[in-house]
C-alpha cells in the first residue's frame, strides 16, 4: 500500500520502511518549539525528568512572542523562566525582545525548518511548516518537555485528505481566502486528526506565504497537520535561508486518501468567517452592512511582508474610517524593517493606523487591541471563538489582509473591490 507525504516523513523518522494510518510510532525530531506561554510548563516538567540537559542545543527553540514585550508582571515572570532556562541550557535558538518575531513566521524566516523535517511545538499553529514540505504539529507542554529531553515523540500516524489545486487566484484574493473557503466547506472537524495534503498544478501559482497561511490554519479544520507538495519555489525559499539539505517526499501514486477535493483557485472569492467559528464563512454576495470597531492586520497567519504590502496597496492615499481602530503588526523584525524601508509603515501611519512591535498581541486576547463588550473586529488572525480577542460579547470576523484593509477604510466589512473600484 502506498504512503502519503506525511506518512513517508514519519516512516523515515521512525526508522521504518512503511507506516499506515492508525499506527503508533516513535519518531525522531528535527525541532522542538515553545513560546512564552507554553514553555514554562514544559520547563517544569522537563526538570522533573532529572535529565542532564536537552537532547540538542541547536534543535530546541523558544520564542518570546505572545506577551512580549512583557505586558504585565505575570508575563514578565513567564519570560524570565524561559530566559533563565535557555541561558542555563545554552539554547542556541532563543529569541527575545529585539530578535524575536511571531514564532511561526520567525522559524521559516530563519531557515530553522526545511523540507522533510519533523517538528513539534507547544502551540497549535505549529502546523504552519507543512508549507515547506515538513511534518509539523502542535503538542502539549508535557510532550514538549519529553521532546526536549529525548529528541523523540510518539505519534499516531494520520490518514489524509487530498486537495488538488488548479488554476490561479484572482487579484485581491489570497491564501487566507482559500483556507477559509475550505474550512467553510468541510467544517472545523472536517479533517479531524488527518493530514491535509495540497497538490496539483495550482500549487505553483501560490506564493510560499500563501502556503504558510493555508498550512497554518489546517488546525482550524481539526487537522493533525497540513502539508504542501515541494516545488522549485519551496526549494528556492529554503536554500536562501538554510544551509541544511532538504529532503523531498512525494506521495505514492497508490497512496490512500479518505477524501479528495478538487479546487479551482480562480473560483475562490474574498471570504470572511463570521463569529464564532472559522467554518461560518460568507462571501460578499451574502454579507450585508456589518459595522466594525477595529481592524487587526498581522499574526502568524498574515503578518508576512506580502500581507502588509497587500494591505498597504489598498490603504495608500486613503484614511481609516472615523471610529475604527486599525492595528498593523509585522510578524518579525526583518519584516518590520523591510516595511519601513519600502514606505509601508508611512502609508499605514498616514492612513491613521498604528504599527506595533512584532507580537501575537490581540490574536489571543493578549494585548495591543483587546475588545470590549459589543465591539466587532475584522482580523487577519486565525481564530474567532467566543472571547478570543477580549470580552465574551465581542465579535471577531476572520479575513484576508485585503479585506481587512478595505474594511478599515469603509468602517464596515468590505470587499477590496469596493475600495479599489474593480
Amino acid at each position: 500500500m502506498g504512503m502519503t507525504m506525511t506518512q513517508k516523513i514519519l516512516a523515515a523518522h521512525a526508522g521504518l520502511e512503511s507506516v499506515e494510518a492508525g499506527q503508533l510510532i516513535l519518531a525522531k525530531l528535527d525541532r522542538v518549539l515553545g513560546n512564552d506561554i507554553t514553555s514554562p510548563v514544559a520547563i517544569k516538567e522537563f526538570e522533573k525528568l532529572g535529565v542532564s540537559g536537552v537532547f540538542d542545543k541547536e534543535k530546541v527553540t523558544m520564542v518570546m512572542d505572545h506577551f512580549a514585550p512583557n505586558k504585565d508582571i505575570k508575563a514578565a515572570a513567564q519570560c524570565k523562566v524561559c530566559r533563565e532556562f535557555c541561558n542555563k541550557e545554552e539554547i542556541v535558538h532563543f529569541y527575545d525582545v529585539g530578535e524575536m518575531g511571531i514564532e511561526h513566521a520567525l522559524l521559516p524566516e530563519k531557515g530553522l525548518v526545511v523540507c522533510g523535517d519533523v517538528v513539534i511545538g507547544a502551540d497549535s499553529h505549529t502546523c504552519t511548516y507543512g508549507a515547506l514540505g515538513a511534518f509539523s504539529t502542535g503538542v502539549g507542554s508535557t510532550d514538549m518537555a519529553c521532546g526536549m529531553a529525548t529528541g523523540k515523540a510518539w505519534f499516531k500516524v494520520p490518514s489524509a485528505i487530498r486537495f488538488v489545486l488548479k488554476g490561479k487566484l484572482n487579484p485581491y484574493v489570497s491564501g487566507k481566502d482559500v483556507i477559509l473557503s475550505i474550512i467553510g466547506k468541510i467544517g472545523v472537524d472536517g479533517a479531524l486528526y488527518k493530514s491535509m495534503e495540497f497538490v496539483g498544478e495550482g500549487v505553483s501559482s501560490l506564493t510560499v506565504y500563501d502556503r504558510l497561511t493555508i498550512a497554518n490554519m489546517a488546525i482550524e479544520a481539526g487537522a493533525k497537520n497540513g502539508i504542501f507538495e515541494v516545488d522549485e519555489q519551496t526549494l528556492a525559499y529554503v536554500k536562501e535561508r538554510s544551509g541544511r539539505t532538504p529532503v523531498v517526499y512525494k506521495a505514492d501514486e497508490d497512496a490512500v486518501y479518505d477524501e479528495t477535493y478538487e479546487i479551482d483557485l480562480s473560483t475562490v472569492q474574498p471570504t470572511v468567517a463570521f463569529p464564532h467559528l472559522p467554518e461560518n464563512t460568507k462571501t460578499f454576495d451574502e454579507i450585508g452592512d456589518v459595522k466594525i470597531d477595529q481592524v487587526v492586520i498581522g499574526s502568524c497567519t498574515n503578518g508576512h511582508y506580502k500581507d502588509l504590502a497587500e494591505a498597504a496597496e489598498i490603504l495608500k492615499g486613503k484614511k481609516v474610517a472615523k471610529g475604527v481602530r486599525a492595528i498593523v503588526i509585522p510578524a518579525t523584525q526583518k519584516i518590520y524593517l523591510q516595511a519601513m524601508e519600502n514606505g509601508l509603515l508611512k502609508t499605514f501611519i498616514e492612513a491613521g493606523c498604528i504599527v506595533s512591535t512584532p507580537t501575537c498581541g490581540p490574536c489571543l486576547g493578549g494585548y495591543m487591541g483587546v475588545l470590549a463588550a459589543g465591539e466587532r473586529a475584522v482580523a487577519t488572525t486565525n481564530r474567532n471563538f467566543v472571547g478570543r480577542m477580549g470580552h465574551v460579547e465581542s465579535e471577531v470576523y476572520l479575513a484576508s489582509p485585503a479585506v481587512a484593509a478595505a474594511s478599515a477604510v469603509l468602517g464596515k466589512i468590505a470587499s477590496p473591490y469596493e475600495v479599489m473600484g474593480e
